[in-house]
């Protein structure tokens, strides 16, 4: 059975809890990255579809009340991308990633190879 990206996520975290390997945490880093790729799209959608039928005014107020003020000299696509942005950081899941990043960080797990940094 295959879970949604928040559900995995949030799996994911809680086993990194209990994980020090290096070669572990780089397996589930990945898995939750790319959950968390999918679970941003999962959003971004969502919030493209709530968004269409909106006059631009509602959409900045959207932006505003998530924090993400439609700024000027912004595309209509642009601000709803950061609504959507704003929308998914707020979330448990995507709030779960950050905490299995920064364990695997403190283990010295990162998805960069050392030939990037």
């Amino acid at each position: 059975m295959e879970m949604n990206p928040t559900a995995l996520l949030l799996e994911l975290a809680a086993q990194a809890r209990n994980m020090s390997d290096p070669d572990a945490l780089r397996d589930v880093l990945s898995a939750g990255h790319r959950a968390w790729c999918e679970g941003v799209a999962d959003v971004q959608g969502g919030i493209g579809r709530e968004t269409a039928p909106l006059s631009d005014a509602e959409v900045a107020e959207q932006c505003a009340a998530a924090g993400t003020p439609w700024e000027k000299g912004m595309l209509r696509s642009e601000a709803v991308a950061a609504l959507a942005f704003a929308t998914w950081d707020a979330a448990p899941a995507a709030m779960a990633y950050t905490d299995l990043a920064e364990r695997a960080a403190r283990f010295g797990v990162c998805l960069l190879g050392e030939e990037v940094l």
